[in-house]
């Protein structure tokens, strides 16, 4: 199945009843997402005079990997999306778990991007300039480095702050997709909530800096929602095991208690390879 030569454009305010779209409609494969390392499928769903674009990443297409069990990555994605609703900031695309033409996968409305927004750059120099956080070195050939920047946005911060909260493992350059309409949404949510400590990401700029209070609001929230008979913790406990969900806990636990963004621990690589 080739890739569909050209997407077409849509609105990229998530529908009112995106969920049940995605859920009940009827998936139409379009082609495939060459760029995605599992079986990733361009498709359009269609209910109730309803119709969206959206991906289909069913678990069959799944690669094994070996510090996740097997065929979980789908269930993965859900839940980082269900983490994401309940923080309020809707940081993740409506993302449900359903049956499709290859058997049960995760189906995530399709989000349109605006491509100048510019969130990532190389600069010359040791230090950032106003308006961006440092992540670290790169090189970029020919025995020169350059400093690898984000921009010090709020929309950035806060999906850092969820990376933390979920234990996200890949969070790329393009896993980064800001909308025309202001927005910014995080995708590729299949490495989350590993019970063992595996952040890696480009969002280190606020490393060891104090939280906001929005997002310590957030986190006090989520605490209460991931306790037991939690609204969050019911809609995890299918997803993931019982030892994730408590690792989930600990983690908004650890980070109300130290009021501060994570740092690189040291014992896992922090940036994810390639970054973009």
């Amino acid at each position: 199945m080739s890739a569909p030569e050209r997407i077409p454009p849509r609105s990229v305010t998530p529908p009112a009843n995106a969920a049940e779209l995605l859920a009940r409609g009827e998936l139409t494969v379009r082609g495939r997402i060459r760029e995605a390392s599992n079986a990733a499928l361009y498709c359009t769903v269609s209910y109730d005079g309803e119709d969206a674009a959206c991906v289909y990443k069913p678990v069959a297409g799944e690669r094994p990997l070996w510090d996740f069990p097997d065929g979980t990555l789908a269930q993965r994605e859900v839940a980082a999306y269900a983490v994401s609703e309940a923080t309020g900031w809707g940081l993740v695309p409506p993302t449900v778990l359903r049956d499709g033409p290859y058997g049960e996968g995760m189906c995530q409305l399709w989000v349109e991007v605006t491509p100048e927004a510019e969130l990532l750059a190389l600069v010359d120099g040791e230090e950032p300039e106003p308006g961006w956080k440092a992540i670290g070195f790169a090189e970029v050939g020919e025995g020169r480095t350059a400093l690898l920047v984000h921009a010090d946005d709020e929309r950035l911060r806060r999906l850092a702050v969820l990376d933390a909260v979920i234990n996200n493992a890949d969070r790329k350059g393009g896993h980064l997709l800001p909308t025309g309409d202001g927005r910014l949404y995080g995708i590729d949510h299949g490495v989350t909530f590993n019970a063992e400590n595996k952040l890696r990401t480009l969002l280190w700029g606020w490393a060891g800096e104090p939280l906001t209070q929005e997002a310590t609001d957030v986190l006090e929230s989520l605490r209460k929602d991931l306790a037991e008979g939690g609204a969050l913790a019911a809609r995890l406990e299918p997803l993931i095991t019982g030892a994730e969900i408590d690792a989930t806990r600990a983690r908004v636990g650890a980070l109300l208690a130290t009021g501060t963004h994570p740092e690189p621990s040291g014992e896992w690589p922090a940036i994810p390879w390639p970054p973009v």
